[in-house]
């Protein structure tokens, strides 16, 4: 019964709209869906969710509808992934992943802003310097999209924590800036069984994989973890704010395909972007 009224409420709140191309679809405003998960004590999300199933686009993915289908939306919106790393990667990627849907996230960064952090990173600002990276990222969701559930940790992932704060996601993004704690995170996330999205930035350079618990992974890319540097090149080239936004979109692109099975994934793949070059390159991991 209660199934059935929930289903009659966003029915009769549903409006129709024309999206760009004139096709009509069925919307259900953000106003609306707050108001119905009060009413039936649900989350918003699962009245977006209950909305998706009847045909009814919660008006803020209705721009996702022409590439994804309502049962790819309301598999981001089922999903969770968990972000180590909250700063020029990190924002971003937490700022599209948001945007696009993705129901749960899980937000690892034990730093704070710092002044020098505002040339790059999206959540940097001048009132937010000495506050903490997680905390922020955190309202930033809650503002963007405040269906999403998300959790944040303002904690430096180690060997001995890494296990228990990744929690149980469906992928693992790494977007640190530590070539010893990457191995760490792989390693966490191979023992979970869970996928990994890898990303670096240096300069006006990036490079993207994603590493499956059965594949080499990281030691394809910077050598075995007990010689490898502790900091990436990032420490001697610095990041413009270009190559962070689009290495950013590249790692989230990698995230959404892994969530929806679709497309063409960067497994035992490299690709690397030079934006002084305007070179775009995937190599092959052997």
């Amino acid at each position: 019964m209660v199934a059935n009224e929930l289903t009659a409420a966003i029915a009769a709140h549903a409006q129709p709209k024309l999206f760009p191309d004139s096709t009509p679809y069925s919307s259900l405003s953000s106003e609306y869906i707050h108001l119905i998960a009060l009413q039936f004590k649900n989350t918003a999300r699962e009245i977006e969710i209950a909305a998706l199933q009847k045909d009814i686009i919660p008006e803020r993915y209705t721009r996702n509808m022409k590439m994804l289908s309502v049962q790819d939306q309301i598999r981001l919106l089922s999903a969770s992934a968990t972000i180590v790393g909250l700063g020029g990667l990190g924002g971003y990627v937490t700022e599209i992943l948001a945007r696009a849907g993705v129901g749960h996230l899980n937000l690892i960064d034990g730093d704070v802003f710092e002044e020098s952090n505002l040339n790059r990173q999206l959540m940097s600002t001048a009132d937010t310097i000495g506050t903490s990276k997680a905390d922020v990222a955190a309202k930033r969701v809650s503002l963007i999209n405040p269906s999403i559930a998300v959790h944040s940790k303002c904690v430096n992932l180690d060997a001995h924590n890494a296990p228990k704060i990744i929690e149980s996601p469906d992928v693992v993004v790494d977007c640190l800036d530590n070539i010893r704690t990457r191995f760490i995170l792989e390693r966490a996330a191979k023992k979970k069984n869970v996928p990994l999205v890898s990303a670096a930035v240096a300069g006006v350079s990036g490079h993207i994989t994603t590493i499956f618990p059965q594949d080499e992974g990281l030691k394809l890319v910077f050598g075995d973890r007990i010689t490898a540097d502790g900091r990436g090149a990032e420490a001697a080239l610095g990041n413009l704010p270009s190559i962070v936004n689009l290495t950013a979109a590249y790692e989230s692109s990698e995230v959404i395909k892994i969530l929806l099975n679709r497309g063409m994934l960067l497994r035992n793949k490299l690709q690397v972007i030079d934006l002084m070059d305007n070179t775009f390159e995937i190599f092959d991991l052997k």
